[in-house]
């Protein structure tokens, strides 16, 4: 059996980030809105930030729960969310704003979703 309270803290953290995420990119459409200004180069720098946290963080879960929380939820690419921290901490000058973009748009909120299923499921299995 795993520590559930260190899950449910890590769980915590990965909402908190995608939180963020989401707050931060809100009125990103596209990749031009992130690499045509300096701001906009500092905003993915912090998101990408954050994915790579995120990321490190889903590995945690996966690795203390032997694969077997994050697989309860197959609705979500548990495998690229955590290789896509891969490429951004190894291969940051790599990094394609607009694969950020289009992660941002279409998977944070997924995502975001699943994991506070997680901490809902966690903490009401826990009072049961």
């Amino acid at each position: 059996m795993f520590d559930r309270g260190l899950i449910l803290a890590i769980l915590m953290q990965i909402n908190e980030a995608l939180e963020k995420i989401q707050a931060r990119t809100i009125h990103i459409k596209d990749a031009s809105d992130f690499t045509g200004t300096p701001a906009g180069m500092e905003k993915l720098d912090g998101v990408c930030m954050l994915f790579a946290a995120v990321g490190e963080a889903l590995k945690q879960v996966d690795k203390i729960t032997s694969g077997k929380l994050l697989a309860q939820y197959p609705e979500i690419d548990w495998k690229g969310a955590m290789g896509f921290r891969d490429i951004i901490v190894h291969h940051y000058f790599d990094i394609d704003a607009e694969q950020v973009a289009w992660i941002c748009k279409y998977k944070i909120t997924p995502l975001s979703t699943a994991v506070k299923r997680m901490i809902g499921d966690m903490t009401n299995s826990a009072l049961s």
